[in-house]
């Protein structure tokens, strides 16, 4: 299903590059909406990308106010022109607590920690299902499509232009008896196979790293394009948190850094799952 741009991201930057002008030219939401007439509301609304379909006209009203002119001008009446329409992902809006899908298909790179689960965009039918099936907040009318648009979303992996996925997996994750040992074995084995793509990266902080940085939770790094700005995603059981923050960003770096340092390295990595698994298959 990865392919395209995806209009929601698109709006995303140019949301925030509209507010990024109104703040180099020094000019407060209120200023500029009394300049164009327009309400308050109506500007904060477009530059907190609470918008749908933003109107050529008004993109070029304010990019008037703000003199902008050449590149930067035709630039950003591309990215208004690409975000109008629907994301790829639109039958699937309802499942996902924010714009997941639509930020991995157009990151340049993500790079995940999993203290608990394997990663989303690394788990079998079998896992996802028995993660999906335990929980208490996902209707079971769901799970199907749930697991369906999880499964969806590894196709961003062999987009031409998808990112490269660099994950630090946890050992407890490995071990945690997800669904059953059958399932771990396939789990297991699928994450190995997933390491020879040549876009991902596994990596396994083993218990012996002791206390790290990280143990507060599992977190992403998304990156985009320069000088667009880097996101962390964090989820939990009823919702994702998309933080576009610098200095949340880049401590958020720092933090991937050090596990990543501390993790096996990828050969390790793998004879530590193939280990894990080969235990699972003679106990299933």
């Amino acid at each position: 299903m990865a392919g395209g741009h995806s209009p929601g991201v698109r709006r995303r930057r140019l949301s925030a590059a509209l507010r990024k002008l109104r703040e180099e030219k020094g000019m407060s939401a209120a200023a500029v909406a009394e300049r164009l007439e327009w309400s308050t509301g109506k500007l904060t609304r477009s530059e907190r990308n609470e918008w749908k379909f933003p109107k050529r006209t008004d993109v070029e009203a304010l990019l008037d106010l703000y003199e902008v002119e050449g590149e930067g001008r035709a630039h950003l009446l591309s990215l208004t022109e690409e975000s109008r329409g629907r994301s790829d992902w639109h039958q699937y809006a309802d499942l996902f607590p924010g714009a997941l899908p639509d930020l991995e298909a157009e990151a340049v790179r993500i790079r995940s920690y999993e203290s608990l689960l394997i990663p989303g965009l690394l788990q079998t039918p079998a896992y996802a299902t028995a993660i999906f099936e335990s929980s208490q907040v996902v209707p079971p009318e769901d799970t199907q499509r749930k697991v369906d648009s999880r499964m969806a979303r590894r196709g961003v992996l062999d987009a031409p232009g998808g990112p490269q996925f660099i994950c630090v997996i946890d050992e407890a994750a490995l071990r945690r008896v997800v669904g059953s040992r059958k399932v771990m074995t396939e789990q297991l084995r699928f994450l190995i196979g997933m390491a020879a793509h040549y876009k991902v990266t596994i990596l396994v902080l083993p218990f012996e790293a002791g206390a790290h940085t990280a143990m507060d939770g599992a977190f992403a790094l998304l990156e985009f394009p320069s000088p667009e700005p880097g996101i962390v995603s964090i989820s939990t059981g009823v919702e994702s948190l998309y933080v576009e923050d610098e200095a949340y960003v880049d401590r958020h770096r720092l933090i991937f850094d050090a596990v990543h340092n501390l993790a096996l390295d990828p050969k390790k990595s793998l004879d530590l799952i193939e280990s894990i698994a080969a235990d699972y298959d003679k106990r299933a």
